[in-house]
């Protein structure tokens, strides 16, 4: 399962020096699973209220070249097999010259909303994910 999607760096995201500081790259990884998520059409507001919360278990970034103020971007997120308790996105950002400023992966689990004891993945999501990958 494969998405992009393309944004403008804004002023706020800059240093003095015009430069992206490291902490929005994981925001711009969230933009990017997240609306990959929500177009595939299981959105986290649903599986919330299909009883399933999905915490941030780990993050890895290794920071390639820095996005500066003016760059577009495009951040993908990709999803390589089904998950059971854990899911494993791959994500990258590039600038719009297709130079890689960022790549690394999310992993999320699985949690029940009211326990908050681990779960496996929801139904909808494993369907989508099998169609898609």
């Amino acid at each position: 399962m494969y998405f992009e999607t393309s944004f403008p760096v804004r002023y706020y995201e800059t240093d003095q020096m015009g430069v992206v500081h490291h902490s929005n790259y994981i925001r711009y990884f969230e933009v990017a699973r997240n609306a990959m998520i929500a177009e595939a059409g299981y959105p986290i507001e649903r599986c919330e209220k299909d009883g399933v919360v999905i915490p941030v278990i780990g993050v890895e970034c290794r920071f390639r070249l820095s996005a500066r103020m003016g760059d577009v971007l495009t951040v993908s997120a990709a999803i390589d097999s089904v998950p059971l308790a854990k899911l494993v996105i791959r994500q990258v950002v590039k600038n719009q010259r297709g130079e890689v400023c960022a790549e690394g992966s999310v992993t999320l689990g699985f949690l029940d909303s009211s326990t908050y004891r681990p779960v496996r993945c929801p139904a909808p999501l494993v369907e989508i994910i099998e169609k898609n990958t």
